[in-house]
């Protein structure tokens, strides 16, 4: 074979023979995973979107797999599962269990070629849309391969259903690097602690990861006190085709649209002086253009405006919105449709962010500048999701502002220059969650828990006197009165040193565990018959909505029937016009690494004249127009301001507001993550030095601090 053959000798003669009929040779990141995966070593494999990374993680299992003689038939069928998938999402919990159905049917057949019995080997799905009775038969008919999320391990593993999870021997984390930053990830390594201390040798760890940096503080993350995780990291050679797309020639004054709606849409009625019709109308041309697209936005109101809008735009309909609150069944129609090139577009949130094959995409658009460098990397990665293919982007900024965030987003994507990331220290409320949890199930010794949560890097630097405290909190012993009220969960014995569980601490555990925020939702149903699922509501939403009135969800119009105390029952209202949906929900803020880019950025452009700037800013993936508005955006404001804030220079303003308020703004690009707690900062310091109740808002893009009525405009040396 050619390419690297030697990187499947160690395969069986069903499963080289599977893959050397299916692809034309291994790509480097599998070769290298298949050298640190077969030698049983712990292994962290860092590469591009559509490079085979998780055929990488899987093959070698299901090789394994395939070669014993009866799966199963050593011990009790309990003890069939070896293989654990853990997935950050749902969706993609489900794709890769689509996924493997290709390699082993083709291992079945080329087995069945050479003479070789047909290996058995088994597939479950547990996530929390898995039905009651197949929740049932996992504890006396377990798979071969689990695949799940963080959330469902954390639930098998506090229940009687963490049986058949003894005889796993191999686990791969999908996604890593889109929890690892965060307490869900820290959550989901302590659970990995517990999986392995169920086992009689610990399993063997593949992880999995998008481009990200530092790896060696993903592969701390993964690994613990374990030996040295090994990082499989080839040079990436993935390209994109990157471009920043406005549509008009002044974002400030579009002008009217020919094709523009006056009102009675299910969109509602637009703004003549607007920049979404010109957007929506090249946005359509580019779906028309290209066989499947996915559409990004940064919320699920936009989503289904813009799927709306789209569908009216067009002589048929052309679009799905695909989201949280849109109902597992349709996604999953949804996501099928999408990639078997039956669906022209789908507008998403990250619903789709993460690895979910979609092989017929061509093209992806992003409305607004991503979160961040590393999500607008990953979504850009969904079109040309195959080894070797070309990615293709699509920036379309909704104001002057979010176009030079777009720009600045785009050229670092081309530059790999994602945001660093750093796994949460010592997070305390994880902690005791866990810990609730583990004793719920079996009482222990303070010692041995204390040394398997050590093993764990988010505490590996624990100090005793923290883990103390939270022991001594969830036993009942509280720092102060005010947290009398709380109940004890756990009892603990200082004389034996072991941990018991109180009664409903087991309960507590599975209902109040995991780090996703409760949000205040309700779900949708379809009234009479077998209530379906539709979606879910936002409660201000339901709040504000009344029995008889249309609405829109998935694509589709929906007519409420009935609103009870946790449910929206509706029926199908097709070619209703209809109110757009809306959710709460907290934007993450700007990364302070992407502040100061874009700081830079700016601090570049205002150093040269005009010609410089437009060269500079094509260079960027900026087209004619977007050039003019951008260049024209920082004239005004260098105008008005006499200088540019950038990532050396803070600009502050002092103005009345329309009721005669004086207000001081702060321009600083470092975003809302700095610029909240600086904005606390400020209330607390003039509260104390002057006495002022002041009010301050904060976003991306600095701080307005609002002052009490006053005639004289606060001194310079304000700030």
């Amino acid at each position: 074979m050619a390419g690297t053959p030697s990187s499947l000798e160690r395969f069986s003669p069903a499963t080289r023979a599977w893959f050397g009929s299916t692809f034309a040779a291994p790509t480097p990141a599998q070769a290298g995973a298949w050298d640190a995966i077969s030698s049983g070593e712990d292994a962290l494999v860092v590469a591009p979107t559509g490079s085979g990374k998780t055929l990488a993680a899987f093959l070698w299992s299901l090789d394994r797999l395939a070669a014993r003689a009866s799966p199963g038939a050593a011990g009790r069928p309990q003890d069939r599962l070896r293989v654990l998938y853990v997935s950050p999402l749902k969706a993609l919990a489900v794709d890769i269990e689509r996924n493997l159905r290709s390699p082993l049917a083709g291992i079945t057949q080329a087995a069945a070629r050479i003479g070789l019995g047909a290996p058995d080997i088994t597939v479950g799905v547990r996530t929390g849309d898995t039905p009651a009775n197949e929740r049932r038969r996992f504890l006396s008919a377990p798979p071969d391969i689990l695949i799940t999320t963080p959330e469902s391990l954390f639930l098998l593993l506090t229940s009687r259903a963490r049986e058949p999870l003894r005889a796993v021997d191999t686990i791969i984390v999908d996604e890593i690097h889109s929890v690892a930053g965060t307490k869900r990830g820290s959550h989901l390594v302590l659970s990995l602690e517990r999986l392995d201390a169920l086992l009689a040798r610990p399993a063997q760890r593949v992880a999995l990861s998008a481009t990200v940096r530092p790896v060696d503080e993903v592969a701390r993350f993964m690994g613990g006190g374990r030996t040295p995780v090994v990082v499989q990291a080839p040079a990436a050679d993935k390209v994109y085709d990157l471009s920043v797309v406005v549509p008009v020639e002044d974002m400030t004054a579009p002008g009217p649209d020919g094709d523009e709606l006056t009102g009675g849409s299910a969109s509602g009625a637009v703004e003549r002086s607007s920049v979404w019709p010109h957007l929506e109308g090249r946005l359509l041309e580019l779906i028309l253009e290209h066989r499947s697209t996915i559409v990004f936005a940064n919320s699920r109101r936009l989503a289904e405006r813009l799927c709306a809008r789209l569908n009216e735009l067009a002589t048929k309909p052309v679009a799905r919105a695909h989201h949280g609150s849109v109902s597992r069944e349709q996604r999953l129609v949804i996501e099928d449709d999408l990639k078997g090139g039956r669906l022209p577009a789908v507008v998403a949130t990250s619903s789709l962010e993460l690895g979910i094959d979609m092989s017929a995409v061509d093209l992806v658009v992003q409305v607004e500048a991503p979160d961040s460098v590393a999500s607008g990397l990953q979504r850009v990665g969904r079109a040309g999701h195959q080894v070797g293919a070309v990615s293709r982007g699509v920036f379309f900024p909704k104001y002057r502002g979010d176009l030079l965030e777009c720009a600045v987003v785009v050229e670092r994507i081309k530059e790999g220059a994602i945001e660093e990331l750093r796994y949460p220290r010592n997070p305390l409320d994880v902690l005791a969650q866990q810990i609730v949890a583990m004793v719920a199930v079996d009482d222990w010794e303070v010692d041995k828990l204390e040394e398997l949560v050590r093993r764990a890097a988010p505490w590996a630097d624990l100090p005793p006197s923290a883990f103390e405290s939270v022991l001594d909190m969830l036993a009942g012993r509280y720092p102060s009165d005010e947290f009398a009220e709380l109940r004890p969960r756990i009892n603990w014995d200082r004389t034996s040193g072991v941990l018991s569980a109180r009664p409903g601490a087991g309960r507590l555990a599975v209902t109040s565990g995991g780090t996703i925020p409760d949000r205040g939702l309700f779900g949708v149903f379809l009234a009479g018959g077998k209530q379906a699922r539709v979606g879910e509501l936002d409660e201000e939403m339901v709040y504000e909505s009344r029995v008889g009135e249309v609405f829109m969800l998935g694509s589709s119009s929906w007519l409420i029937e009935d609103i009870t105390p946790d449910r929206v029952m509706v029926t199908p209202a097709p070619g209703q016009p209809g109110k757009m949906p809306f959710w709460h929900g907290d934007a993450p803020g700007r990364p302070l690494e992407l502040g100061r880019a874009l700081g830079a950025f700016v601090g570049e452009l205002a150093r040269m004249g005009p010609d410089g700037q437009r060269a500079r800013l094509r260079r960027a993936g900026l087209d004619d127009l977007a050039c003019t508005n951008l260049i024209g955006y920082l004239s005004e404001q260098q105008e008005a301001t006499g200088v540019l804030p950038d990532d050396r220079t803070l600009v502050l303003e002092r103005f009345r507001d329309e009721l005669g308020d004086w207000r001081v703004c702060i321009h600083s690009p470092f975003g809302a993550r700095v610029h909240a707690p600086w904005a606390q900062a400020i209330e607390a310091r003039l509260a104390s030095t002057s006495g002022l109740e002041v009010q301050c808002i904060y976003t991306d893009d600095g701080i307005v601090v609002r002052l009490p009525e006053a005639e004289e405009a606060p001194p310079s040396s304000f700030a």
